[in-house]
């Protein structure tokens, strides 16, 4: 009854409130702040400018926002259709070695991102899997450490998707593909695309891994962004870091949009 009462959902939101202020809504204010800042030598910027963005998409940054589209696309896309098919074939498996698989899926999840980042360095060093310096090993890096968010996602829809349309559509004659193409996908297709856009947002912001393995011609802007605020360029670094943040966020609401359209579907 107390939980439930409105003195006590106001009491919550009391304390959820300015905590969420404290610990998301100011860091996110400052980087913003800084983003347009042209002096902040006081509690607050001095000086307004926009030079900071017009700069920003002048040089090399608005390529690294796109090749941080490209590998968050292109892994989370490879993530999806290698997690979908390991959800699929482990689901009616022996309890046993299924759970042993699972857990070696999530062991890249386990470790900091720079261990991977230095595990792909080291065994794509030598031939005939020579991969460092090239595009496809950031690809690898990226697709790595999302892969299991991406299985644990369709997993997780697959436990949801009521077994009896499945049963139904095999007592009519349906074979085990048109019922996988049929029938299941589109069932699961709003976790495809939740499971998609975990893995996307993961990728667009990764840089442990990344900055072990880039070549000079695919910098991600999470890379971008760390060496600016090791130069010292705080306010280069926060323009970066507010725009990978609105294109993250653009890129997600369209897919959540897509996504509730498929579950009234």
């Amino acid at each position: 009854m107390l939980a439930g009462s409105r003195a006590w959902r106001l009491a919550v939101w009391a304390v959820v409130l300015p905590l969420f202020a404290v610990l998301y809504g100011l860091p996110i204010a400052v980087i913003v702040l800084a983003s347009l800042a042209r002096t902040w030598n006081g509690a607050l910027p001095g000086e307004f400018t926009l030079l900071h963005y017009a700069e920003a998409f002048r040089s090399d940054s608005l390529d690294a926002l796109v090749t941080s589209l490209m590998t968050g696309a292109i892994a989370s896309t490879a993530a999806l259709a290698c997690g979908t098919w390991a959800a699929l074939a482990l689901r009616r498996r022996v309890r046993l070695p299924a759970r042993l698989l699972e857990a070696v899926f999530f062991v890249p999840s386990a470790v900091p991102s720079v261990s991977v980042g230095l595990g792909l360095l080291v065994a794509f060093s030598q031939p005939p899997f020579l991969l460092n310096g090239t595009r496809a090993i950031v690809l690898i890096a990226h697709f790595v450490l999302v892969f299991a968010f991406t299985f644990g996602n369709v997993t997780a829809g697959l436990a949801r998707v009521p077994a009896e349309c499945e049963q139904i559509a095999e007592s009519l004659g349906a074979r085990p593909f048109y019922r996988l193409r049929r029938v299941t996908l589109p069932l699961l297709t709003p976790y495809l695309i939740a499971a998609f856009s975990l893995s996307f947002a993961l990728s667009m912001g990764e840089l442990g891994a990344t900055i072990m393995v880039y070549p000079p011609g695919w910098v991600t802007m999470p890379v971008r962004i760390f060496a600016l605020s090791d130069r010292g360029a705080i306010f280069d670094a926060a323009t970066l870091t507010t725009i990978l943040g609105v294109a993250t966020l653009i890129v997600l609401t369209v897919l959540s949009r897509v996504s509730s359209r498929a579950m009234l579907r």
